[in-house]
């Protein structure tokens, strides 16, 4: 599974379940996100102790789930992450742990032209 630049992470706010699988799951996104699952975007599941994460994928012949579980520590409140999606910069930094209300980004360029 490969994810451009292109791809955006949505982070569902409220905790959920990590007991849910695929079809739980995309019923969170469609009823509590708005969203649909078979978008291809990441959808992101953190469970109520924050030491727990799930994303959701549609890669056009079927979901992926990825499940990741920290041994010491918590992810950062993911209220932080929600809104129009992160990158999947933002998303890869944020599942290493790190904390990204601290992080300054550089703001993008417009450019019409080269020189």
């Amino acid at each position: 599974m490969i994810l451009s630049s292109a791809v955006r992470a949505f982070v569902c706010t409220e905790p959920v379940d990590m007991r849910k699988s695929i079809d739980g799951l995309s019923q969170i996104v469609t009823a509590a996100m708005g969203m649909n699952p078979l978008s291809g975007q990441v959808f992101v599941f953190i469970g109520r102790r924050r030491d727990r994460a799930k994303l959701l994928v549609w890669d056009r012949h079927g979901f992926w789930v990825l499940y990741k579980r920290l041994e010491r520590g918590r992810f950062t409140h993911p209220a932080r992450l929600a809104g129009n999606g992160i990158a999947m910069s933002e998303l890869v930094a944020w599942l290493e742990g790190i904390d990204l209300s601290r992080v300054r980004r550089l703001s993008p360029l417009e450019v019409s032209t080269v020189a």
